[in-house]
């Protein structure tokens, strides 16, 4: 085959619906190899896909063609040959710049294609008109001037008609060569169609076991894909749980913070109230003195008043006038060791309690 691939991407194919001619009908359920193939043989551009066994486009490039991007990532084209239009869409904006200049540069080189074969048609063309002109020119001349006997017999209302005649004849002759060239460029056209579409055929079948091998490798892609996107989403998963955790150590960090605040307060109080325990040791150690110096007083009292006991017992009888007076002396001082007593225990337990 004189056909190679010269420039080749991946693209969703879509034809236009052939009844509305408005909606995208998807000629491709996936992205399929779309490629630009040259025919040396023939000087000649293709764009043609196929997906699995079927040929979805076979588009001959002519240089009235032309590629619109009618969006970031679709482009289109019209086949008045295959009678539709067709539309890619590609994964990014790039493929379909790149796809577009390609495009471009091939509707260029077809049409350098086309001029040189019209140069070729026009000399053999003209070759063939000038010697087919020659059978007509004789024909009418011999019409038109006919014997000399005829244009002594007939006159000038014949030659008149024959001329009419022989016009009628020239316009029909050359509405035919039209016509005869119009139908040769069709069947010409044809036959390189139906060639085209043999030669992709055959293309398809030779490509079948490489679209296959393209086909498994995208499978594996897939799985492995597939394998990706697991192990992503598990360790999502665990993303989640480490957030979960955080979220309950960020309330356990300030559950923690708000115990700390009520362990410094009562670490506060506390150093307030160690700051009132030297004076209360001082307070105590005063009330001790002061019960030291009772202790010491009522030991004397009590020294005196055995003293006085003594002084009593032996001046007893001297001093009988005298025990109404002590009598008195002693319930007051009864009552003063009472309250010394008291205040002694009180004493007693501020200690304790401090």
């Amino acid at each position: 085959m004189g056909e190679q691939p010269i420039f080749t991407t991946r693209a969703h194919v879509f034809q236009i619906d052939p009844t509305t001619k408005k909606n995208w009908v998807p000629a491709s359920k996936q992205a399929v190899t779309v490629s630009y193939f040259y025919d040396s043989t023939r000087n000649s551009y293709r764009i043609i896909s196929v997906d699995g066994t079927k040929v979805i486009i076979n588009s001959t490039i002519t240089p009235n063609m032309t590629f619109t991007k009618t969006s970031q990532k679709f482009g289109q084209w019209a086949d008045s040959r295959a009678n539709t239009v067709f539309g890619l869409g590609f994964a990014s904006e790039q493929q379909l710049a790149k796809f577009a200049e390609k495009f471009q540069e091939v509707k260029e080189a077809a049409k350098l294609a086309r001029d040189k074969s019209q140069e070729k048609n026009e000399t053999s063309s003209n070759h063939s008109q000038e010697s087919g002109r020659e059978t007509p020119s004789s024909t009418q001349a011999s019409s038109i001037n006919g014997t000399d006997d005829e244009k002594i017999f007939h006159g000038g209302p014949v030659d008149a008609h024959l001329k009419s005649e022989n016009d009628r004849l020239k316009t029909a002759l050359a509405q035919g060569s039209t016509n005869a060239k119009k139908w040769e460029t069709e069947l010409q056209t044809l036959r390189d169609s139906n060639a085209r579409l043999i030669d992709a055929l055959q293309e398809s079948a030779n490509n079948v076991e490489q679209w296959k091998k393209q086909l498994a490798t995208c499978k594996d892609e897939s799985d492995q894909l597939r394998n990706k996107i697991t192990e992503l989403e598990a360790q999502c998963n665990e993303a989640n749980l480490e957030k979960e955790r955080n979220a309950q150590l960020s309330v356990r960090v300030q559950q923690l913070e708000s115990e700390l605040q009520e362990k410094e307060q009562e670490l506060e109080n506390l150093r307030k109230q160690a700051e009132i325990i030297p004076q209360l040791m001082e307070e105590c150690e005063s009330v001790t003195q002061k019960l030291q110096a009772a202790e010491m007083k009522n030991k004397d009292l009590e020294d005196r008043i055995q003293t006085l006991q003594t002084d009593i017992e032996e001046s007893h009888h001297k001093q009988g006038h005298l025990k109404v007076e002590l009598k008195n002396f002693l319930d007051v001082l009864d009552g003063k060791i009472d309250e010394l007593h008291e205040f002694r225990q009180g004493l007693s337990k501020l200690g304790i309690d401090n």
